[in-house]
């Protein structure tokens, strides 16, 4: 059997959370490999909807064990707070559930303060950042001046550390204009909540080969999309971790064997929060059509999702730089009713075809969609779980997406319920 790893081939809010909690129940271990609460993902179950950030979306199922990797940065008050939020809808969670990586970095308040401070000053030129710390978090960890989990075992070495990065940070602080921090705010906080956070606290890279030796199958569950990959993304516009199935082995401390089978989500239309690109953008009718039928915002921010015509050649790209193996396409029923639908199937730039989206920021802003229209279909998919309920047109466009992607599409969701999927392959079979 094959381990499984999720990611999205777009910008984010493909529908992963949905994808990962169907195939939950055919894993038994769902890890977080990257990001942090700057990441939504929406799981509706039995009417139920769960909004999660940091837990795993297997989180849900009683007999899953459910990871936080060392890729992933955790804001313990967030991580915290969301726990008792699931609790109050009657999930179980308790550290035989919940794992998190004891070499895990931690957002600090300070990260919050400077990821705003940092977006007030950019003006115009703002990145889009939802400021919950993750990038300063990132740098810190980079810079090797970071806090991890592990370091809530040690009071005087974490004092130490804090104070170390906060006399850093509060000179930029001051050069900005912006209030300082106070390390012993920050210290004292973190003791209160450290003997919580710890029990959560294992070895994760040992518990995950253990796992792995025993044939257990592990869905990797991946954040954000790959156009906001740090490296591959539409930079700077980009989130501050790599989406790219290889995180997957990296923010889990498992070799690049380890995953089998690359599962991209990409959603039957496209939609971005924030700012950056975006060459297929309608703001028009037809945006408004798409965003008001898949309530286009953000499960985090709350922030409108810009929507537009899906992009082939971008979700092609995606495809291989991605390594992904099968596409699950969701929110098909989204563009029910509309008489015609356009796919960009190239670019133009400067009188030039492109096949491809260039990383120069000026280039990304100026390149022109080449459409190619094709038939919409009446007929309603919403809650299809076969082939034969979907109109011919929708099938037809299906199948024109996975040629011109690249890709086969391995699972169809046609509503939010989890069990309202096509599946055509079972990823865990490789």
């Amino acid at each position: 059997m094959a381990n499984v790893a999720v990611i999205g081939s777009q910008w984010g809010d493909e529908g992963k959370g949905k994808i990962v909690d169907w195939l939950s129940s055919r894993a038994d271990v769902v890890v977080r490999f990257q990001g942090g609460h700057n990441a939504g993902h929406t799981l509706v179950i039995d009417g139920v909807t769960y909004k999660l950030s940091l837990l795993p979306s297997g989180i849900v199922r009683k007999s899953k064990l459910s990871v936080i990797g060392n890729g992933v940065v955790v804001d313990p008050w967030a991580l915290l707070e969301e726990i008792e939020t699931v609790r109050g809808k009657g999930v179980e969670v308790n550290p035989d559930k919940l794992m998190i990586a004891e070499n895990a970095h931690l957002i600090l308040p300070v990260h919050q303060v400077l990821d705003g401070a940092l977006e007030k000053i950019r003006g115009k030129g703002s990145i889009g950042t939802t400021k919950r710390g993750i990038g300063p978090a990132y740098e810190d960890k980079v810079a090797r001046r970071g806090i991890r989990v592990c370091d809530l075992r040690h009071p005087e070495i974490l004092k130490e550390k804090l104070e170390q990065m906060v006399a850093h940070h509060n000179a930029l602080l001051k050069g900005l204009g912006a209030d300082t921090v106070n390390v012993d705010e920050i210290y004292s906080r973190l003791m209160a909540v450290a003997d919580e956070v710890l029990s959560y606290t294992g070895v994760v890279w040992k518990t995950l080969d253990e796992a792995r030796r025993q044939g257990k199958k592990i869905l990797f569950e991946g954040a954000q999309g790959m156009m906001l990959d740090i490296d591959h993304g539409t930079y700077p516009f980009v989130t501050s971790s790599n989406m790219h199935a290889g995180q997957a082995a990296t923010g889990s401390g498992m070799g690049p064997d380890a995953v089998n089978y690359v599962l991209g989500i990409t959603k039957a239309y496209t939609t971005r929060v924030g700012e950056g690109p975006f060459p297929t953008e309608q703001d028009n009718e037809v945006g408004i059509f798409l965003g008001e039928r898949g309530h286009e915002f953000g499960t985090v921010t709350g922030r409108k999702r810009r929507c537009g015509w899906f992009d082939a050649v971008m979700v092609r790209q995606a495809v291989k730089i991605g390594g992904i193996h099968g596409i699950a396409l969701t929110k098909l029923d989204v563009l029910d009713g509309l008489e015609e639908l356009k796919i960009c199937v190239g670019y133009e730039l400067e009188g030039k075809s492109l096949d491809y989206f260039p990383s120069s920021q000026v280039e990304q802003e100026r390149v022109q969609p080449v459409y190619e229209t094709v038939s919409g279909w009446k007929e309603s998919t919403r809650g299809a779980r076969s082939w034969a309920e979907l109109p011919a047109e929708a099938v037809k466009y299906v199948r024109h997406v996975e040629e011109l992607i690249g890709a086969p599409v391995t699972l169809l969701s046609t509503s939010p319920e989890r069990d309202d999927t096509i599946l055509m392959h079972d990823p865990f079979l490789g």
